[in-house]
Order: structure tokens, then sequence, then C-alpha cells
């Protein structure tokens, strides 16, 4: 993984690859490369560790690869250490076929042993490489490119989106998904592959947003669809209509900066639509209250941030709706022999509808009979199409690795889902119900509000970012809000950063307080803010400096004991993690600024993480 363009058509292809890949930067990688085929200079490869700059640099700004066909990809290093053997395109032993791969082949050291006992060598590290050298040998089999794509991907286990391009068919590309994203562009005279639909948006709205075990060949008049037997399909085309400067800076200096910036409008946008009347309204989702009275247990499975926003609404739901909510990392959740049937309700969170993990959870709560629900953010996402009801969280592209606009509009959409289950069963009094809803509504506002003065979260960074290590502590909704706070920090300053229920200083974590540690405590939880105060006071007889996080009409009494205080203003107290998240977000931002951090692509992360 990380980052797939291809382009084929009438004008020079290195160029648009490069600018292709420039636009997935965000994703994060440690290498780049291209691959292109010309009329007279043949199958050309360069490729380089470093960021994409050093490949431009090296290419002339993609000058020296010439032709109207190629491949390119940024790389996040899984088999083998980022370098320039190891980075993609690779090429055949012959030197006909290159190919870029996102995913993971399981199998792939008993398909290269095999491979090396019929006298193939390999050059890289990767699994990838022999993907390549698998094509060739059944190419040599067989003559045909097609029918050798076809056996070799009965060949391989695991995950891939593939572009392949030979040096024998020099006008068309191959194209080839299972478990891992790949988008099919239509232009005019002109056609694309891409792993992320922002690296042809400057091209083409027209997509295809292919299906596992699908293969498609494209020249730059055509693109045909086919299955895994190569039996022609005829696919429906997708049109993308969010504008393509929400995938700009926009003259902010980072995307980071500019989606937290982002927050109230992206929740307006989640809201919004879903509100009629006074009642929250899910045209989209199939829920009747027959069902949800027959709802016996709710899981909600995740990765990373959307796992840690399952978490606050644990605490949400059961509170709304009287029902156990298990939250389970999606990497555990098919290992650990799950308790789902057709009374299960199972809700998979993913920002980009394609982390692996979370749509292996997702089969495995289908296969066991539960009922799915996919919230996410991209439209026509593996994790949208396969669940059984999606709620799009309408938050737009977000560039930046480590979330905040994304986390967000999940909350809001789970609140939106919650209430409306609560509704069904009758388990939430009406002025209660009217109470949240009209929050809920009004957060961007209150979420604004804060953002217009904000000077004293940044002041704060600049006083405590040379900590090397953190500690959030907090109650109830408040500790799920510093799990999330916590990897903000950890994620883009590299501080090592942990969260803790409050409660649980004392068996054992209180031992790591020493003078000088700075502790953020989270006290926006009215309900048990003396309790929180009990904490404060406990790190504080330890060294601890406090920075605490409080409302705006408690902060008075936070003063009294904290070193530092940050507020926010008031909403109901289930809701009140959406406007504390704001301010943990931008102190991890100016932290990180503070020392010096590359922000929106922080070292070995990756925006959407396609592998296990």
């Amino acid at each position: 993984m990380c980052g797939i363009i291809g382009f084929v058509g009438r004008q020079e292809a290195a160029p648009i690859l490069l600018d292709g890949l420039a636009q997935m930067e965000y994703r994060g990688y440690d290498s780049a490369g291209i691959a292109v085929r010309g009329p007279e200079k043949g199958l050309q490869v360069m490729k380089s560790k470093g960021r994409l700059q050093a490949l431009s640099d090296l290419t002339h700004q993609g000058a020296d690869l010439t032709g109207p066909l190629g491949i390119g990809h940024t790389r996040w290093a899984t088999h083998g250490e980022p370098n320039d053997v190891n980075a993609h395109p690779h090429v055949s032993e012959n030197g006909k076929i290159a190919l870029v791969h996102n995913g993971i082949i399981e199998n792939y050291l008993e398909i290269k042993e095999q491979l090396m006992n019929h006298g193939v060598t390999f050059t890289s590290d990767t699994d990838s490489e022999v993907v390549a050298q698998l094509l060739e040998y059944h190419y040599n089999e067989c003559g045909s490119m097609t029918e050798a794509v076809g056996r070799c991907l009965r060949r391989i286990e695991g995950a891939y989106a593939l572009g392949i391009i030979c040096a024998d068919y020099p006008n068309a590309i191959i194209a080839a998904r299972k478990d891992a994203p790949l988008i099919l562009g239509f232009g005019e005279n002109e056609n694309f592959i891409a792993s992320d639909v922002t690296a042809i948006l400057k091209h083409t709205r027209d997509v295809i947003y292919m299906n596992d075990g699908e293969i498609a060949v494209l020249t730059a008049d055509s693109i045909d669809v086919f299955d895994d037997e190569l039996t022609p399909l005829n696919r429906e085309h997708s049109y993308v209509d969010w504008d393509a400067e929400a995938a700009e800076k926009g003259g902010y200096p980072h995307f980071m900066f500019k989606e937290i910036l982002e927050q109230p409008e992206a929740i307006r946008k989640t809201v919004s639509p879903r509100v009629r009347g006074g009642r929250v309204v899910l045209d989209d989702i199939a829920l009747t209250a027959d069902y949800a009275r027959r709802i016996s247990r709710i899981y909600m499975i995740a990765c990373g941030s959307a796992y840690y926003a399952g978490m606050v609404e644990k605490y949400v739901w059961e509170t709304l709706l009287r029902r156990p909510v298990e939250v389970v990392l999606a990497s555990e959740f098919r290992y650990c022999q799950p308790l789902v049937d057709e009374n299960t309700f199972v809700i998979a969170i993913s920002q980009s509808g394609e982390t692996l993990d979370t749509m292996a959870a997702l089969r495995e709560a289908k296969r066991l009979g539960g009922r799915t629900l996919a919230v996410c953010n991209v439209v026509g996402s593996s994790i949208a199409r396969e669940a059984d009801d999606v709620l799009y969280t309408w938050a737009g592209p977000e560039i930046a690795v480590a979330t905040s606009k994304g986390y967000s509009t999940q909350l809001a959409a789970l609140d939106l889902v919650g209430l409306y289950l609560a509704d069904l069963l009758g388990t939430v009094e009406k002025a209660e119900y009217d109470a949240i809803l009209t929050e809920l509504q009004a957060l961007p506002d209150k979420m604004q509000q804060y953002l217009e003065h904000y000077e004293e979260t940044q002041y704060y960074a600049s006083r405590y970012f040379n900590h090397n290590s953190i500690f959030f502590i907090g109650r109830n909704l408040d500790f799920a809000m510093g799990l999330e706070g916590s990897l903000k920090l950890k994620e883009i300053s590299y501080i090592h950063s942990e969260a803790y229920a409050s409660g649980e200083l004392k068996h054992g974590t209180i031992s790591l307080i020493e003078p000088g540690t700075l502790v953020v405590a989270l006290g926006t939880h009215a309900p048990l803010f003396d309790k929180a105060m009990s904490n404060v006071v406990e790190v504080k007889a330890r060294g601890a400096t406090v920075l605490a996080v409080t409302t705006d009409s408690l902060r008075e009494s936070m003063e009294k004991t904290a070193d530092a205080v940050i507020s926010i203003p008031e909403t109901h107290q289930l809701l009140q993690p959406s406007l504390g998240i704001v301010p943990l977000q931008l102190f991890a931002y100016y932290v990180a600024l503070q020392r010096g951090c590359d922000i929106d692509k922080p070292r070995n992360l990756a925006k959407s993480v396609t592998v296990e």
C-alpha cells in the first residue's frame, strides 16, 4: 500500500501520474515510483525512496519518461524496508510486465519458492514482486495477458488492488481488486485507475468503484469490466459531487488545521438533512420499531479514532437505549468468537470505508446472522456497499492522516442513530429527546464559538510542548474523549501519551506520576466533576502539572486546583465530548507544530489502512 494511479490516453502519462500521486501524499508513504510505456523507449521505470519530490526531480518532472500509458505508486512499507529496490512498480524478470499493488499477498512465500524452483530470480523483499513474476510465468504459458491475470488471481491469497501494464500491450492497463479500494475513472479520450478519487478529480468525476473479484481492461477509448471468470459485466457508474477545492489547503498552513476549523460545517451537513419536524429522520435506513425491540446486543466495531468514537457512543447509547453496547477493536472481533445472532445489531465505523480489519469484522458479523450498519464518509466504499445499511457522515474529503472532522461527524451520526432507536423503543422521555436534538443541532454554532477564541489552547501548547510523557485522565464520557485526545497527540507529535479512567489512578498508574509530569485532566462531565477534582488533587500531590479542560460554568471551580484551564461552551452532557475534543485536537496540533513535526504526514502512519 498506499496510493495507486494509472493513466491511458493521448497525453504524456508521466506528469499526470506524478500529479495524481501528489494528490495522495496525505495517505502516508515512504517511497514512490512510476512506469510508463512509450512507442519509442518501451517500458520505462523510475522509483525512489523518500518523498515524491525526489522522484519528480529524478525524472525531471516526468519529462524523462515518455508515452501515453503508465502506472504510479506511493508505498507504505509492509514487506521489506523502505528503499529504491522495494519501491513500486515491480517489474517481471524479462522486463515486460510492470505492476503496482496495494494490500498483502498472504501466500507469497509459497509462490516465491515455487517460482525460484523454476529458476526465477527475485530482486526485492516484497510480496508484490511475487505477483509480477507469477504473471510473467503464466503469460509465457498462455500468451494472453488477461488470461494470465485471471490465472494469477486464482493462485494468490490475500488483499490486492493491482495496476498492470505489459510491453506487448502498448495501449492497455489491466486492473484488479480484492479487499483493497480501486476506482475506474472515465475521461474524454483518456481513462484512469486510482486508489483514491482525489488522484483523478482534476480529470473526471465519472467513476466506477470496483467490486471484489473484478478485473478491468482500460484503453484510451474504453473500460471493460469482467468478473473473475472473465465474463463481461455491466457496472453502474457513480458521480463524484464534492468540490475539488475541498481537497486543497486553501491558504491554511496544514490540512489538519483546516479540517479542525471545518468541523462546525461538517457536523451541520451530517445532522441538518436528517432532522425534520423536530424528529430524527433516517430515510435510507430500514430500522423498524419491531426490529429495535428484538435487539438484544449491540456491537460497535472499528479501529483507531473510529474505535474511540464508539467508546464515546457506548455511554450515549446505553443511556438512551438501555441495551448493552460492546465496543470491539475490529482487528480482534473475528478472532474472539463474538456472540452474534439475528438479534444482534452491529455498527461498523470507518472514515474511509476501506479499513481492512473493519471490513473483515463486518463480514464475520454478517456470516453469523447479525444486522449491520456502516457509518462512514466515503460514498461507494467497500464497507458502505457490504453493510445492510449505511449512514454517510458527509464530512467531505479529509486529507490529514490524523482525523478530526471524520471523528466528529462519526459522533454526530451515531448520536442521530441512538436518538432514532431510543424514539422507536420509547426509552427516552420526550423532553429529554427534544433537549438532546436541540443541542445536537446547536453543536456547530457552539463549536464555532470556541474556535473563534482558541488562543489559550495555542498558548498552553507553547508552554508544555517539551514534555516527553503526558497522561490524560477523566471519568465516564471524559475518559472516552481522552482516549481520542491522547491518540491525536501521540500521532502527530510523537510524544508518549496515555489516557486513563481517573478512578484507575490508584490501581497502578499513579506510580508513573512524578514532579513535572504533565497531566491533562478532563472535567466536562458535570455529574462526576467533584470526583474528577479529587483525582486532580491526587496527581497534584505527586508533583504533576495539570492542564484541565472543562466547561465555562465549571471553569472557576477548576481554576482553584489546576495549573492551567481551557474551557468550552456548555451543551447536553451526552454531547459534551463533541465540543471537548476540539481543544484537544488543537493542543495536539500546536504541540506538534512547536516540535517541528510533519503534521499532515506523521511518520509510519497511513490514512487508509488496507492491510491487517
